[in-house]
């Protein structure tokens, strides 16, 4: 692991593979969007272009021990929740995500709107807030063909705030968050300057680096973790490149790299 921040104590962060991440928060184990399956290839809508994952995971389900919530940010894409994904939220008590995907996914699925908080209790009876973050996997008026998508905000008296994006594109979105919680003492940001041509001409689904780090700036975040830019062929802009652009942006210092 290569850091250029300290860790918080309080708050091990662990990145998986693409967008799944482990958060220890306030006495429960989180995960975000799980994929487990080995390298490989998945079929899409789009002709002629699949999604093909590259990287395995260096952890499987099994190792993880006990997972207390899922926060899913959506269900409709391979690269967010694979077929392995799937089968891991069946062990899981509750999962946050869309209010559509809670549908499509039933169970244990709970759906969340845009700024609805909910709680989740750990055992030593420390109370978790989770309030639903506004996201847009791509341009203004996307959501019919990227689907819904929604970030994630933790909070818990004595504990740091805790932002995952989720596959949010939209720097308007993080304007409207910065204003309404901010600043944000972590945050976990999908990344990988998205774009599958020819859909929404091309236009980004997730941040690129420079999105990163304004978005970044905008937060005042005091540590920022990647996620979601490595281990799927259709991620664009590696390490380097996101060093380089949150220099650029000068606050390289609070950017840690898994």
């Amino acid at each position: 692991m290569t850091t250029t921040h300290t860790a918080e104590p309080d708050v091990p962060i662990r990145v998986l593979s693409g967008p799944t991440v482990v958060i220890d928060y306030a006495g429960l184990r989180l995960l975000t969007d799980p994929t487990f399956d080995e390298p490989g290839e998945y079929p899409t809508p789009i002709p002629g272009f699949s999604l093909v994952k590259t990287e395995r995971s260096p952890a499987s389900p099994e190792t993880l021990g006990k997972v207390d919530a899922v926060l899913l940010s959506h269900d409709e894409h391979d690269d967010n929740l694979d077929r392995s994904g799937r089968e891991f939220l069946a062990h899981v008590p509750v999962t946050l995500t869309t209010v559509s995907g809670s549908r499509r996914l039933g169970g244990s699925a709970q759906g969340l709107e845009f700024w609805q908080k909910t709680t989740l209790q750990a055992p030593d009876g420390t109370l978790v807030t989770v309030t639903a973050m506004p996201a847009l996997h791509g341009p203004e008026g996307s959501e019919d063909v990227a689907g819904d998508v929604i970030g994630f905000l933790l909070t818990a008296p004595g504990h740091p705030s805790v932002y995952v994006s989720g596959d949010n594109a939209s720097l308007p979105l993080v304007e409207q968050i910065a204003a309404r919680v901010g600043p944000i003492d972590i945050a976990v940001l999908f990344i990988g300057g998205v774009r599958h041509k020819p859909v929404l001409d091309g236009a980004l689904v997730t941040m690129d680096n420079a999105l990163a780090a304004q978005a970044a700036t905008l937060l005042g975040a005091r540590r920022v973790i990647p996620a979601h830019f490595e281990g799927w062929a259709h991620f664009r802009g590696g390490r380097e490149e996101l060093i380089e652009a949150f220099t650029k942006a000068g606050i390289a210092d609070r950017l840690t790299l898994m």
